[in-house]
This record gives structure tokens, sequence and C-alpha cells, in this order.
């Protein structure tokens, strides 16, 4: 069975970094950080336990979403950008999937580093 391997976000970190990045959406998702979708179940998790968010994307249609960089580099293996998926308008009809779409459409602007722990997870 398929499922996602990344990183979830600490939850005790989770006001600082809506108080730095305000949602613009009004679904906030916040939760995880994404290494591998669609991973075989028996993927090890990774090691990494913490990394900084470098930047923010905003399609301005509904999806907002942050540029983690974990061991100096914001590129996943696969060539992707590590990305966070922070506020999503459901009602438009968007998804979390779609974040990866919008940096590598979009762009995005980098921040002053801010330094995020990191919980290994498959979700």
């Amino acid at each position: 069975m398929a499922n996602v391997v990344g990183w979830l976000l600490d939850e005790a970190e989770w006001p600082d970094l809506l108080s730095r990045f305000r949602p613009i959406y009004p679904d906030v998702i916040a939760h995880h950080m994404t290494l591998q979708p669609r991973a075989p179940a028996d993927v090890p998790l990774p090691t990494a336990t913490a990394g900084e968010i470098v930047g923010e994307a905003d399609d301005g249609r509904g999806v907002q979403a942050l540029v983690a960089r974990i061991a100096g580099t914001t590129n996943r293996p696969d060539g992707s950008t590590y990305p966070v998926t922070w506020s999503l308008d459901h009602g438009a009809g968007r998804k979390a999937v779609e974040s990866n779409d919008v940096i590598a459409s979009q762009g995005w602007v980098g921040c002053d580093p801010v330094p995020v722990r990191l919980r290994p997870a498959s979700f």
C-alpha cells in the first residue's frame, strides 16, 4: 500500500510558525513536509530531524505553501521541492497535493530561514 513518507512539523512550533507565516486561505493545513509521495510501505523513514523554512509560494487561487530546506537543500531526491502545504481553499476545490505544482509553476519568495524541528513519519 502506498503512503507518504516525510516529516511531521513539531506541534509546539505551530503558534510561532502561524504568526510568522499568516495563513491566506480558510483551511489551515500546516501539518507535514513530504519527502516521498506514494511510497511503498517498506520505505525507511528519513533520518533528518531538523530543517528550515526558507520561502513561501501562493498562487492567488487557493494554495499557499512554504518551502523547506533540509540538509542544505530545498530539492527533494525526485527533483521537486520540499513543500509544506500551509493553507488551502477546499471550497474552491484545492488540495494539498497541489503545493509542489504551485511552487514549480509560480516560483517562491525567499525569507530569512526559520529553523523547525521535524519528526520522521509515514502517513
